[in-house]
């Protein structure tokens, strides 16, 4: 069950970004609440083991953060948070969002088009593993 998480969640999404990335990828507690704190932010969970923080700023939105822990991959989870943070862009006033995935997530890239995320940019030597970060958008119409 998906359900809005604020600055309480924050150990339950540090945990979960913790087991979906490698070490020197995940953020840890404070950088999750900070984020949390930016004007315009908001996130979600899933208690299956999934997480997202998303933020709207005048139309454009943008996916900070979305994570599934590996036990819980492959039950749809990462598209349901997706869809529940488009619908809380549009109701902020989005009309299009951003996020950046690694070229190498074949599994993330393919469910990001599949939700109409498009490629517009490129982020060279982008994670700590210097591999190159998509920038993909999708307009809401």
């Amino acid at each position: 069950m998906i359900r809005p998480a604020s600055q309480p969640y924050v150990p339950a999404l540090a945990a979960i970004h913790a087991a979906a990335f490698p070490p020197n990828e995940a953020w840890g507690e404070e950088a999750i609440s900070l984020q949390l704190a930016l004007p315009g932010a908001f996130g979600f969970v899933d208690e299956r083991g999934g997480m997202l923080l998303g933020r709207v700023t005048l139309d454009e939105a943008e996916i900070l953060t979305l994570a599934v822990a590996p036990h819980a991959r492959r039950q749809g989870i990462a598209r349901a948070l997706l869809e529940a943070a488009r619908k809380e862009m549009v109701l902020r006033g989005a009309r299009t969002i951003f996020l950046e995935v690694a070229e190498g997530n074949v599994a993330a890239r393919t469910l990001y088009c599949r939700f109409g995320f498009l490629e517009v940019g490129r982020r060279h030597r982008y994670y700590p593993n210097l591999a190159d970060a998509l920038v993909l958008r999708m307009n809401i119409p």
